[in-house]
């Protein structure tokens, strides 16, 4: 193949150069779609230190509006969507580059999540990505431990509406990370209905928190940490509940717990509840985030827990700048190469040949789409190195298996939106096209999908490079294969497997690929 070096010349290029430099100097912004409440964060990393810029909070109640089938009530929606325009016009003027908007735990249970998802990209004008629940907790350590560095071993604890993350980490290094499906907003509804507060409530309310936690008892036990601290917002809330009738200086005790839930019962309901420094958007939420703050402290000996400094929206803009960083800098950088790479080890991946997949599809992507974005580069990259991690399981129909582990396994930076993109290239890196029909109405998709199987072909021999290969040429909707004549020749199995692709393309329809010699 004759493999073209650097980046293609013209005024493309030179838009992503400008880009590039915008990112790397510039504000980003972040947006976390909590079951909550919907946060907006606007940050600068400045000599490898964290400046906010703006923030804005809406209590959306996202969470509170799943019905008994797991699906999103058109009101629900409808606070989100509304939400999100706002946050829109705060971010005019940011390219796509510069935002990040990430859902969490009640996106993840929803089972209308991808209806929902169409219109709020339209609402914000960018991506939105669902995380896993560990991803999540990997963020939340990240901003953690940006913003209020230590290097003794802590334990960072996350309540949000309808997830609960625990994270261990020393420095900047989460070691362990967990998510488990309780929150404020989902314990408050089912444990105090209509606002009642009663002690039967509370009981029921920390035993169900108490099983969900059980399996966590040794994984995150006093030994292996020695700091405690709170994110976000039902910690920072009960601090300053604490702190308002001061019961403590804002640390979360154990005392200071059964003083809050005494007085919820002396009140009977939300509505009579009368502390200090009680904020209207956590009224509704406040019984079930003490019952899950209560049942950490007694389950794990958590005899002081300090607020955080630090969240899951800073931690997502410092991933984001730590991606734009990536090619430039060798420490740190995109958790993703890591996780590929530790995925490669896992699955006994061929990496040579990864690697020579990788080379020739690139190449060739670069002749299919060269105003490809970089993170459409990267994402084929990905599926070159990973392509082959289901023959762990069978040689047959490898790539059927390739595209299910992609599709599950945990790698930390990926959102799940972005691994079902990689498995759905990997499956479509070999056989009938009409397993990834649909997706192939995305051109960008397309042309990835065309460069990963022109490249398996050409190194199908799993070898060193025969010398002169192929090249493509695109063409309106379609593109052909250039062969020189003599390479054809000498080359006959190749030269069918090109022929029998075009064929496959031919028959699906979604674009043409020809295959010429001469």
């Amino acid at each position: 193949m004759r493999l073209r070096h650097g980046p293609p010349a013209g005024s493309g290029h030179n838009a992503r150069m400008d880009s590039q430099r915008t990112l790397t100097s510039g504000p980003l912004a972040a947006i976390d779609m909590g079951s909550n409440s919907f946060r907006l964060e606007i940050g600068q990393m400045q000599h490898g230190r964290y400046r906010r810029i703006d923030y804005l909070k809406e209590t959306v109640r996202l969470g509170a509006g799943l019905d008994e089938d797991g699906l999103l009530t058109e009101p629900a929606a409808q606070r989100g969507l509304a939400c999100l325009e706002r946050f829109a016009r705060r971010l005019e003027g940011f390219s796509v580059a510069q935002v990040r908007a990430v859902a969490t735990q009640t996106l993840r249970e929803a089972r209308n999540r991808d209806a929902f998802l169409a219109r709020a990209q339209q609402a914000l004008g960018k991506p939105i990505e669902v995380i896993s629940g560990r991803e999540e907790a990997r963020l939340i350590y990240s901003g953690v431990a940006h913003l209020q560095p230590g290097d003794a071993p802590r334990l960072v604890i996350d309540i949000g509406g309808r997830s609960t993350e625990m994270i261990l980490g020393t420095g900047r290094l989460a070691t362990t990370a967990e998510s488990f499906r309780v929150g404020s907003v989902s314990l408050s509804m089912r444990h105090f209905p209509d606002g009642r507060l009663t002690e039967a409530g509370f009981r029921a309310a920390q035993i169900a928190a108490g099983a969900e936690f059980e399996e966590a008892l040794e994984a995150f036990a006093p030994r292996r940490w020695t700091d405690a601290l709170g994110s976000s917002g039902t910690a920072g809330a009960v601090s300053q509940l604490l702190a308002a009738s001061r019961i403590t200086d804002g640390s979360i005790t154990p005392k200071g717990l059964r003083w809050l839930i005494q007085k919820c019962i002396a009140a009977g309901h939300i509505d009579k509840l009368d502390l200090p420094g009680l904020k209207e958007d956590r009224r509704a939420v406040i019984a079930g985030g003490l019952a899950i703050l209560y049942t950490l402290a007694a389950h794990f000996r958590i005899e002081s827990l300090q607020p955080a400094r630090g969240a899951l929206r800073q931690g997502v803009i410092i991933d984001l700048y730590d991606r734009v960083h990536a090619p430039r800098e060798s420490l740190g950088g995109d958790v993703r190469d890591g996780s590929v790479r530790e995925l490669q080890q896992r699955f006994h991946v061929d990496v040579a040949q990864a690697q020579r997949v990788r080379v020739v599809a690139l190449a060739l992507y670069r002749q299919l789409a060269p105003q490809a974005e970089p993170e459409a580069v990267r994402e084929l990259g990905w599926a070159c190195d990973l392509h082959e991690v289901g023959m762990m399981v069978s040689h047959h129909d490898h790539h059927r298996h390739s595209c299910y582990l992609l599709s599950h396994v945990d790698a930390p930076g990926f959102s799940q939106n972005q691994q079902r993109r990689l498995a759905d290239l990997v499956l479509g890196q070999r056989g009938g096209l009409r397993k990834i029909e649909a997706a192939l109405g995305n051109e960008g998709f397309a042309w990835q999908v065309i460069a990963l199987r022109l490249a398996a072909i050409e190194c199908h021999a799993r070898g060193a490079f025969p010398g002169h290969a192929i090249d493509v040429q695109r063409q309106g909707n379609g593109a052909t294969v250039l062969l020189p004549e003599d390479w054809a020749r000498s080359n006959p199995r190749t030269l069918y497997l090109l022929q029998e692709e075009a064929a496959a393309w031919q028959r699906n329809g979604a674009m043409e690929l020809r295959v010429a010699a001469g």
